[in-house]
């Protein structure tokens, strides 16, 4: 499971340092922010489309907190809530629907 983790982290926060344009979302945001270097403006562009169709607004918003805190998504992993449940199911789907439409 963590490899899983790690993988749709990956996916989702491959990025240069460019600040995120004032029509980004959040998901767009905290990629270009984040400290990963191996992709472009275009591919956090391409994961925040993936977002806007997978996760409701307030999903993006906890999930793009998980860019500078993966731990939290461990958390949510974890957590016995079935809240957590749902939004860790909708978040994995979201990850392979991301590795696959933008890479």
């Amino acid at each position: 499971m963590k490899l899983l983790l790690t993988a749709a982290l990956c996916a989702v926060m491959i990025t240069g340092v460019m600040p995120a344009p004032a029509g980004a979302g959040a998901i767009e945001k905290a990629c270009r922010q984040s400290d990963r270097t191996a992709a472009s403006p275009s591919l956090c562009r391409c994961i925040q489309s993936v977002a806007n169709a997978s996760l409701n607004r307030s999903e993006r918003k906890t999930v793009s907190k998980w860019f500078s805190d993966p731990h939290q998504a461990q958390v949510v992993r974890q957590s016995s809530r079935s809240s957590d449940e749902r939004l860790w199911k909708r978040y994995k789907s979201f990850g392979e629907n991301a590795a696959r439409v933008c890479s």
